[in-house]
């Protein structure tokens, strides 16, 4: 048996960017800053280090959120690594990210978007993305 959950909570570290596929279907790409806490062996001192996590959404939710997100946005984000190679100018790359499941707007926006009433707080539950229609179980 496997499981792949991870829950990440941090702060966007870019303006998400939305694209579509050939096939039509919307891709959300975004950087959150995870802070991982712990202490300086130099200095004894408890520090934190970021950690920058890629995440990426799929489908029709993809659109719905992107209004609400900026650089800067607080999120707790739900959802599976997912890990990708690929060749690129003669050299192989990989790629580990998170394929959000679920996103919740975790911190009030003071520039626009979203705002500190109730309607705009609280989870964005999706619906299933294209491709996972197509998984066999």
């Amino acid at each position: 048996m496997s499981i792949n959950r991870v829950v990440i909570s941090g702060n966007l570290t870019r303006d998400p960017e939305l694209r579509s596929t050939s096939g039509g279907t919307a891709v959300l790409q975004m950087g959150v800053a995870v802070n991982d806490r712990r202490k300086d062996p130099q200095s004894g001192e408890w520090k934190d280090f970021p950690n920058f996590v890629d995440c990426i959404m799929f489908g029709s939710r993809a659109e719905s959120v992107t209004r609400y997100l900026s650089k800067g946005s607080k999120v707790v984000i739900e959802g599976k690594l997912r890990w990708s190679s690929w060749e690129k100018d003669g050299k192989k790359r990989t790629k580990l990210e998170v394929v959000v499941d679920d996103l919740e707007f975790a911190g009030a926006k003071t520039e626009g978007g979203i705002g500190s009433s109730p309607q705009h707080k609280g989870s964005y539950t999706p619906t299933p993305s294209a491709y996972e229609e197509d998984i066999p179980f």
